[in-house]
């Protein structure tokens, strides 16, 4: 149980709701801000207990904010936790928090969890992101219920639109113009997908560069041990299949097994 788990079960403050496997979740990506001036905001501010838990979390220095629609979730302001009242699927809202509000450290989306309000948060909002920032975006379950707008691939949810962020991670080793490097693929380092939990870590990432090192002992497949025509008809075969490999590759034939 980390500390985050332990205030939950403890807690006699102001309610918090999460469900029980978000507290490794967020102690693994979380913890390195402990003890430092962060600012962290967290969108769906609820009753108030979860901003309470990340201050005491992460300590005073940090600068904690809330965002929410309902205009009576400013009672929960304290010292050290601001709120701002909006709606997350409104983009001019949330352009105006990025001109009042400081770059963030962590982003939490915890706000409506529909499908709109998920996508515009965080197109938004991202790019606010300080550069070794965090991004989190839970209770993703609701990409698979229809009263959301979700449901199991349909176009538009979540899920499938985070989807892409897969192919953007990678897209320095694409050579097709439908795939360019963007300001996601020099800006993040990694992606983490857990049960209805999406973290994004920045780091700013340059081209990758490879290298090798060490000695090479091993043959190479086309200089074994065959003499004759063996050796050619093992190299035949060999060059053949490779050939084979890229011209359906190029026609994006299915194989069973992925191979020729």
């Amino acid at each position: 149980m980390n500390d985050l788990e332990d205030y939950f079960n403890k807690n006699k403050k102001r309610v918090i709701d999460k469900w029980s496997h978000y507290f490794e979740v967020y102690d693994r990506h979380f913890s390195k801000y402990r003890g430092k001036e962060i600012v962290l905001l967290e969108i769906g501010t609820f009753q108030g207990g979860s901003l309470q838990m990340w201050k005491q979390y992460f300590g005073d220095k940090a600068k904690i904010y809330g965002i929410d629609i309902n205009p009576n979730c400013k009672q929960v302001e304290e010292e050290g936790i601001k709120i701002m009242i909006g709606s997350q699927s409104d983009r001019d809202f949330l352009k105006n928090v990025v001109k009042e509000l400081p770059p963030f450290d962590i982003l939490i989306d915890d706000g409506g969890h529909t499908m709109l309000q998920q996508i515009v948060t965080f197109e938004e909002l991202f790019g606010h992101v300080k550069p070794d920032g965090v991004y989190l975006c839970e209770d993703l379950h609701t990409s698979y219920w229809k009263k959301y707008g979700g449901g199991h691939k349909r176009k538009g949810t979540f899920i499938e639109y985070s989807k892409n962020f897969i192919d953007q991670l990678n897209a320095y080793h694409s050579t097709e113009e439908s795939l360019p490097v963007s300001s996601f693929t020099s800006s993040v380092s990694s992606i983490h997908y857990y049960d209805s939990i999406l973290v994004i870590e920045k780091r700013p990432t340059p081209k990758p560069i490879r290298s090798q090192t060490g000695t090479i002992t091993i043959p190479d497949m086309e200089t074994t041990e065959l003499k004759g025509f063996e050796k050619f008809k093992a190299r035949r075969k060999y060059k053949l299949s490779l050939e084979m490999n890229k011209l359906t590759s190029f026609l994006k034939l299915p194989w069973k097994n992925g191979d020729f």
